[in-house]
């Protein structure tokens, strides 16, 4: 850890509403003094970075990665998935459950966590919210969150059964914290492997329906407002990969009801649609689908009028020979961290005319505030040294010989970016420089 001085940059805090030339000195891991133009011109540090025509902006926060340690380290490990996180201008992550064993105890969590581990950014996890992930039995979520539980999800599968459904969001309510869901009707998706529509139809393969998702997330908003009317308690439903526009009027109706629901949206399903399969392209597939324009339409709708909280990856790295299987078999999933914040600002900013300073919001101060990590996603006197230093008129194309993750599998290799990454400085430190 160092001292380090950004001069002359563009300071885009959402949380504090400056959006300006400032000056920042960061010392001993926390932003120690924030100045106009000029102000910390007598101030020495170890580390000076010119930020002239750069975005300078909270360090960037993902809620949902798959990090793949332990048990798949030939995918990604923990050191190389937070490597391409900081490439990417993260500088908090929340590891999903997924891991083999599974993510269900004190003991597992506090071994991904261990410096050991390698981690280049500051790691935050979700344990499973079930034993196992199957569903059946709730973790211990008092001890787990005393041991730095950020929200508890089985990920990747459902909390299918009501009644355990039920038994997850009270519990996490008493001890405030969110339930994250992935929102699938596994009796619906059995052997889909995109979504439904016509190009599945050419293809030949069985597609998942959108009522897949929404029924689930409609199952869960009626359980929150069966406990808020019968507990008297106000459980936090964190709504995973939104990907469908009847999903998507489902939240948007339980917050205009006050109900406590957050959700995200992973860049690929507002950049893509299941058009990018093309001829059976693994990189192209991944749970939820890919799905049709009407959809991803509506998620960019959900980004520009609120409803949406927070974007974010899904990162999950697979082996090439994984990935080189018949369309079927191929596991789902595709790396983000690296492309995330230049789709952003290609299709939003650009494309949609969102201001930065909202970009930056939904990957930065909402995220935090979903799984409460103070002093994270913001900009201030005394929160962490987390910052991104980006060329926001950089026009780029992403080059997936050049990633930190060991995995390749995206449909996004060539594609165009918008927003290059410069530097990101986590804690104090410069863990990338671009």
């Amino acid at each position: 850890m160092s001292d380090v001085l950004i001069l002359n940059g563009r300071l885009v805090d959402p949380v504090s509403g400056i959006d300006d030339e400032r000056d920042l000195l960061l010392r001993h891991g926390r932003v120690t003094a924030i100045e106009m133009p000029g102000g910390l011109r007598f101030a020495k540090a170890k580390d000076t970075i010119d930020a002239a025509g750069m975005v300078v902006a909270p360090g960037l926060v993902d809620v949902h990665v798959h990090l793949r340690e332990p048990g798949q380290t030939y995918k990604e490990s923990i050191a190389t998935g937070t490597a391409a996180a900081a490439a990417g201008g993260f500088t908090s992550v929340v590891a999903m459950p997924n891991t083999v064993p599974v993510n269900d105890s004190v003991a597992s969590l506090k071994w991904m966590q261990d410096a050991a581990r390698g981690a280049v950014v500051k790691l935050f996890a979700m344990p499973a919210a079930t034993f196992g992930s199957m569903g059946e039995e709730i973790t211990d979520y008092h001890e787990l969150r005393d041991a730095g539980a950020v929200g508890f999800t089985d990920d990747g599968k459902p909390v299918l059964e009501t009644r355990v459904m039920r038994a997850a969001l009270v519990a996490a309510a008493g001890i405030g914290v969110p339930i994250s869901q992935h929102a699938e009707d596994t009796r619906l998706t059995g052997g889909c492997s995109m979504n439904a529509g016509p190009v599945a139809f050419r293809l030949g393969l069985r597609g998942m329906s959108v009522e897949a998702e929404a029924k689930i997330v409609e199952r869960d908003i009626g359980l929150l407002r069966d406990i808020e009317r019968h507990d008297g308690l106000r459980p936090h439903l964190h709504v995973q990969h939104v990907s469908t526009a009847r999903a998507m009027d489902a939240i948007r109706k339980a917050k205009r009801e006050g109900l406590h629901v957050t959700c995200e949206v992973a860049p690929h399903h507002f950049t893509l649609t299941d058009e990018a399969i093309g001829e059976y392209d693994t990189n192209a597939k991944m749970n939820p689908p890919l799905r049709a324009e009407a959809d991803r339409v509506a998620m960019i709708a959900g980004l520009m009028d609120g409803t949406v909280d927070c974007i974010a990856t899904d990162h999950a790295p697979h082996a090439l020979f994984e990935k080189e299987q018949e369309f079927e078999r191929a596991p789902n999933g595709i790396t983000g961290l690296e492309t995330a914040l230049g789709l952003a600002l290609r299709v939003l900013h650009k494309g949609e005319g969102m201001p930065i300073s909202r970009v930056i919001e939904l990957m930065s101060a909402q995220p935090a505030e979903i799984v409460s990590l103070d002093g994270r996603g913001r900009l201030s006197a005394g929160s962490f040294a987390d910052l991104v230093v980006f060329d926001p008129a950089a026009e780029w194309s992403f080059e997936v010989k050049k990633t930190r993750s060991k995995s390749k599998n995206t449909p996004f290799d060539g594609a165009p970016m918008l927003g290059r990454v410069v530097a990101t400085i986590s804690e104090g430190r410069i863990v990338f420089k671009g």
